[in-house]
């Protein structure tokens, strides 16, 4: 099995926040979320070798932010919108 691709993780944050109330989430309530949505794999699971704190995939969730300026992000592409400490779906 594969790693999971940014594109995917977002479409995951997507999906959360569409069946959330308010269209927004907190970086910690997506990255305790995102498991239910997504299979990760061992080398999702595995420690990231820049955050030492966290998984591979769980960096993927920080790097919908971190990549907002590079074409085919989801921030990019109007799809999410970056809060404090969070995501959220455009106008939410």
């Amino acid at each position: 099995m594969s790693r999971v691709t940014e594109d995917e993780v977002a479409k995951a944050v997507m999906a959360i926040l569409k069946a959330s109330t308010t269209g927004r989430a907190t970086i910690q309530e997506l990255v305790r979320e995102i498991p239910n949505h997504l299979a990760l794999s061992e080398e999702d699971l595995k420690q990231s070798e820049t955050r030492p704190n966290e998984a591979i995939w769980e960096q993927q969730v920080r790097n919908i932010t971190s990549h907002k300026a590079s074409p085919g992000n989801a921030i990019y592409e109007g799809w999410l919108v970056a809060i404090p400490g969070g995501l959220a779906l455009p106008g939410k």
